[in-house]
């Protein structure tokens, strides 16, 4: 066959298919409805006359419309890496206080600091200030109440952790708040805890403190004698031990399981961490060995994310190592003669001032915290939260970047509900609808062909559609679903088994309601006039008949869709639908299914149920209204 032969069946294919939809929805030529005064009305005119009279349809219409383009246009903007997980951001609720600084404290900073989902500061008058998520809903504590002699005596050092905060106040004494069950106060250590020592009890001279610094769960202490005092969980940072007693120490930063010293002599000392052996220089390129590399050259300077260290040498390199990405796009691009002067560490990005006062911020960038602008110039310090970058200039703010907060809150692992709910839409309308037209296409040629042809074939057609009815529905699927969990399947495929198995499982009601509709139909005038022509029977059926039920088969689609998107958030609720970390409505709200989170992190249930009912709502509303509009009887009536 010619390729000509081919388009022109192709299109001829295309053409009976719009003539089938316009006879259905439209009717046909005008003249053909035309009998004297009498005009008769196609489905469409009907349609418009009745269903867009009625206002909750109409509401509902522009409602579904509006979820749709939200879902399938939205992930364009909003990305998601369905394995990210972040448990310095979890439970965090809805909001945008985590970069809000405090108005008083941007007149004068003398320090800033965030290792989780609240950040810290110092102002030049000793103030303490705090923002961000410093509410613990399980223990039903609030962070920002700050002890009554920090807030009236002031403070010369303030470190913040995971969940606990260290303040030495003005007159010397070490004072911590927020959770201590992990020992982080180091006044009641637990059997894996280490104490605070003995030496720091009753309090420290301010003017002989170098560095103050917290981690998960722990906190170190560091004179500039160079004594180091550590306490908190060993259970967090294994190596927390090996810093106990060092007295050669100029400061200690924490990653998110390990502690590393800087010592006065420029080395480094990682406690038996195994995890910074290979190196990147920005002058030097790769380094297999990051000891063997800095022999000869003294660190000045030190600081860490989550998983790696930086470190400032005195011939103006910065080194980075540990566990980072991305090859040597982790490192900035400085201009000629330029070098860092100042560096810090936020949760998974670093941020530094070079000796020109630019500043330069790299890493992750996934809540803008490296977006600065880096030809401003004259930037003194830069301070990092644990997703949020500050610059100081002159010792007032200059500019603030990164996370300032989530519109939806956070889930028990960090991810933005926000982003899974607009994602998990995506899959769950999508699984919904397939599973739809599935089921439709089965229904439309069963019951066609069963109620068209009669006789044996819809003896036997009826017996199959009995016997899939028979079937319960939902444990068959639950079944379906765990047996498909033993065999080596990508979840793409595990997906498309699911739609698959929906729709195979759910044709049965409509298929018996074509049925019915066109043994009614095959029984008219026009029917015998067809065949009286000569037109063949499966053109009459699938051309004639079948058009005249089409108000049964769109309703009937539209009031399965929200079965199926109810059957689909069922399956996933109960572990066996589409599984975590790729989210649906439904199994987001199966990992909400706690007393726990019901009680106290309401944003987790709330969005992804507010989400799906709406869903559901509006898709019977205009189900019902369609139902209405194209009902003979209930016009008449």
């Amino acid at each position: 066959m010619s390729d000509k032969k081919k388009n022109g069946g192709t299109m001829s294919v295309f053409k009976r298919f719009w003539r089938w939809i316009k006879r259905a929805f439209f009717g046909g030529k005008k003249e053909l409805f035309e009998m004297g005064d009498a005009e008769i009305e196609s489905p469409s005119k009907i349609l418009k006359e009745t269903f867009f009279r009625k206002k909750t349809a109409v509401a509902a219409l522009i409602l579904l419309v509006g979820l749709f383009l939200f879902v399938f246009i939205a992930p364009i903007f909003v990305s998601l890496d369905v394995n990210y997980t972040d448990p310095l951001q979890q439970n965090v609720a809805p909001g945008y206080t985590l970069r809000s600084m405090p108005r008083r404290l941007r007149k004068g900073i003398k320090s800033v600091d965030g290792f989780a989902d609240f950040t810290v500061g110092v102002g030049k008058d000793g103030r303490f200030y705090i923002w961000g998520n410093t509410q613990n809903r399980l223990q039903k504590t609030d962070l920002k109440d700050v002890p009554k002699r920090v807030k009236t005596e002031g403070v010369a050092f303030a470190a913040s952790g995971k969940d606990h905060i260290i303040a030495v106040t003005k007159s010397g004494e070490i004072i911590g708040w927020g959770d201590d069950s992990c020992g982080q106060y180091g006044t009641k250590p637990t059997l894996n805890a280490l104490a605070m020592p003995q030496v720091l009890a009753n309090g420290v001279n301010p003017s002989e403190i170098c560095s103050l610094t917290c981690g998960y769960q722990v906190t170190a202490l560091v004179k500039t004698d160079g004594q180091a005092f550590v306490w908190g969980n060993l259970n967090a940072v294994s190596n927390l031990a090996s810093f106990q007693g060092m007295t050669d120490v100029e400061t200690l930063v924490f990653t998110n399981s390990t502690a590393i010293a800087l010592k006065k002599d420029g080395g480094i000392f990682t406690g038996g961490a195994d995890n910074f052996h290979a190196a990147i220089s920005l002058k030097n390129g790769w380094q297999n060995e990051l000891n063997a590399y800095l022999v000869g050259r003294k660190v000045l300077k030190i600081a860490a994310n989550n998983k790696c260290i930086a470190l400032l040498t005195e011939d103006n390199d910065l080194v980075l190592s540990g566990a980072f990405e991305n090859g040597e796009d982790v490192l900035p691009k400085l201009k000629a003669g330029e070098y860092f002067t100042e560096i810090d560490g936020g949760t998974r990005h670093f941020v530094g001032v070079t000796n020109l006062g630019n500043i330069y911020a790299w890493g992750d960038n996934s809540y803008g915290q490296c977006d600065v602008d880096k030809g401003q110039g004259k930037i003194d310090n830069v301070f990092a939260g644990s997703l949020q970058t500050y610059a100081v200039k002159e010792g007032k703010l200059a500019q603030a970047a990164g996370l300032k907060g989530y519109l939806m809150g956070t889930d028990g692992r960090g991810r933005d509900v926000y982003a899974r709910i607009v994602h998990g839409g995506k899959m769950t309308l999508t699984v919904g609808g397939v599973a739809v037209l599935i089921s439709s296409l089965i229904a439309v040629l069963v019951g066609c062909v069963s109620g068209y042809f009669g006789g044996w074939v819809d003896t036997l057609l009826m017996r199959v559609t009995e016997i899939f009815s028979s079937i319960p529905f939902l444990p068959f699927a639950m079944l379906l679903s765990q047996i498909i969990k033993n065999y080596n399947v990508t979840e793409t495929a595990r997906i498309f088994i699911i739609m698959l198995i929906l729709g195979a499982l759910s044709w049965t009601g409509l298929a018996r309601m074509i049925r019915g509709q066109i043994l009614s139909e095959r029984e008219k005038e026009f029917v015998t006039a067809a065949r009286a022509l000569g037109v063949r029977e499966s053109k009459i059926a699938f051309r004639h008949v079948l058009p005249n039920v089409v108000s049964v088969i769109l309703v009937s689609m539209t009031l399965d869709f929200a079965s199926c998107l109810l059957t689909e958030s069922s399956l996933s609720y109960l572990g066996f639908g589409v599984q975590q970390p790729q989210p649906t409505w439904g199994n987001m709200l199966s990992g909400s299914n706690n007393s726990t989170v019901i009680q106290n992190y309401w944003w987790q249930w709330l969005f992804p149920a507010l989400f799906l009912s709406l869903a559901v709502i509006c898709i019977n509303v205009i189900g019902d209204a369609l139902r209405d509009a194209l009902d003979p009887k209930s016009q008449s009536k």
